[in-house]
């Protein structure tokens, strides 16, 4: 049983379903509302051979949120260093260097891609690990 705020999730046998749910409507007040479709920002397809959890309508959200939906991605190789050190985008921050300005979104999308790399996509946790590592003074180059 996964009980949040007033919502619950009962996952079991439907012997264990019936059973577990006759005793909770003996005690409280309760809407049977069938199977679970989202939970805490998780989507649940049921499938023939199991289920598939995503979050395609946050990912799309976060899209819109940060005017990223119109966007074309390509699959690029992630640059990690450079040889050049001059060139390298994860360099220590030089001191003429500008910061980044609370007008320029960069905590929330690493927060929004942090939250989404816990969840359901561990393929994204080393890039937004990176780019994260400089929350306390962005600049241009990250």
């Amino acid at each position: 049983i996964l009980v949040y705020v007033d919502d619950i999730n009962i996952i079991g046998t439907p012997e264990e379903l019936s059973k577990a749910i006759d005793c909770l409507k003996k005690e409280f007040e309760m809407k049977d509302l069938g199977r679970t479709k989202f939970c805490l920002g998780l989507q649940v397809e049921y499938l023939e051979n199991g289920i598939l959890v995503h979050q395609e309508a946050y990912i799309t959200k976060v899209l819109k949120r940060f005017y990223m939906d119109k966007s074309h991605p390509l699959c690029t190789p992630m640059v990690v260093r450079s040889l050049d050190v001059n060139k390298d985008p994860f360099r220590p921050q030089e001191k003429d260097e500008e910061i980044l300005g609370p007008e320029v979104s960069y905590l929330s999308p690493i927060g929004a891609l942090m939250y989404l790399a816990n969840y359901t996509r561990p393929d994204i946790a080393f890039a937004v690990n990176l780019l994260a590592r400089y929350s306390s003074s962005p600049t241009r180059r990250h």
